[in-house]
């Protein structure tokens, strides 16, 4: 355990900042899952769920919890297997 106040104080920002980025990632896999499913069972609202899994990458990217190159190159095999 840490001594230095300031010290003290970094570890609680980055242990809510933790937080936030886990649920982030945790939400950004399961909108992505759920694309990826829908694609496959081809049904319609496939489309729909792409647009909502890709917004859920942008913020993802915004926030910093992924680069936004990793954003990229996820929204784009997402298109590719929307696509195919």
């Amino acid at each position: 355990m840490a001594n230095i106040k300031s010290q003290i104080k970094r570890n609680r920002q980055n242990e809510v900042l933790r937080q936030r980025n886990k649920a982030v990632r945790s939400e950004l896999k399961t909108q992505v899952k759920k694309t990826i499913e829908a694609v496959q069972s081809e049904s319609g609202d496939a489309a729909e769920r792409y647009r909502s899994a890709q917004a859920k990458i942008d913020t993802a990217a915004s926030k910093g919890v992924l680069h936004k190159r990793t954003a990229a190159r996820r929204k784009s095999r997402l298109a590719k297997k929307l696509n195919a």
